[in-house]
């Protein structure tokens, strides 16, 4: 190399072959492992979502697919919340009548992008008990008397219908309830909640409706049934896959094109020390000859 000696070359060489470690490139590692980890345990975590949703499914189509049976031969009298776990989406039939002055309504809940209320109603049995039934869903009223008094149940005797559901608890740091008083709407289908405020003994577990014979009016809207579908969690799954695998393969290819930028840089096309017209060329070492700019005619 013309003007460097061949021991500048060699000093150089190295640095620029070891620019991966200087502090800035070592930060960017770091980085990208901490992603590419945390995406692939994001999509396992999407693909576990998708085998418990695949279980639920499998879980509720074989209960639901038993042979009706009456409310006192699936739930033991006496029985408890924790003795009824494994009773859920059992499908049941219930003969009673309403007890509609005890109805009570679920706010904040939807149906085909409607807002609106959950009508639950006390079916006091033979048995004396009474079955928390959810009748269905009522469009939403800015007063809770209004949706009680469009969807108040039928008088006499009733057959009801339908799957079983435990009680509801809070979530997390979801709504709560105030815990004395008689409520007309409720956060959740707490049964311990209602048991608090009905007079009489109550089931451990909710019945959703499916039929009722005789049938009720128009409102409230009878429910589908529970949403067996798998949701998005495999798309989602393979998106994080996708960013892993962007940045696991992308980061090397980076470092790659930079090495090759180190290794044979760019000359710039406007260099700082090129001549200028007029002037001295300085590769002659100064005894280049003076160029005069051209003179207008």
């Amino acid at each position: 190399m013309p003007g460097r000696s061949v021991w500048e070359v060699s000093d150089v060489a190295p640095a620029s072959r070891r620019f991966w470690l200087r502090p800035k490139w070592l930060v960017g590692h770091l980085l990208v492992v901490v992603l590419v980890v945390a995406f692939v345990n994001f999509g396992f975590w999407q693909l576990r979502r998708l085998d418990e949703r695949r279980s639920a499914n499998a879980l509720i189509e074989a209960r639901s697919s038993m042979p009706v049976q009456a409310v006192d031969e699936v739930v033991a009298a006496g029985a408890g919340f924790d003795d009824v776990e494994g009773l859920a989406y059992r499908r049941v039939v219930a003969r009673g009548t309403y007890d509609a002055d005890a109805s009570v309504l679920v706010r904040s809940r939807a149906l085909n992008g409607r807002p609106g209320f959950h009508v639950l109603t006390p079916l006091v049995t033979d048995g004396g008990s009474a079955l928390v039934v959810n009748r269905g869903f009522a469009p939403f009223t800015a007063e809770p008397a209004e949706a009680l008094a469009a969807t108040r149940a039928p008088a006499g005797e009733v057959e009801v219908t339908g799957l079983l559901f435990a009680t509801q608890e809070r979530q997390g740091i979801g709504p709560t309830d105030p815990a004395e008083g008689v409520l007309s709407e409720i956060a959740r289908v707490d049964l311990a909640r209602l048991q608090h405020q009905y007079g009489g003994d109550l089931y451990p577990m909710y019945l959703q409706l499916q039929a009722q014979s005789p049938p009720s009016g128009g409102l409230p809207v009878v429910l589908p049934p529970p949403e067996q579908g798998e949701g998005n969690h495999l798309a989602y799954a393979g998106q994080w896959f996708l960013f892993a695998a962007v940045g696991a393969i992308g980061w090397p290819v980076l470092l790659r094109h930079t090495a090759r930028e180190q290794r044979h840089p760019k000359e710039d096309p406007f260099p700082v020390d090129a001549p200028v017209p007029g002037t001295v060329d300085p590769s002659r070492n100064g005894k280049g000859v003076e160029r005069a700019p051209a003179s207008r005619s």
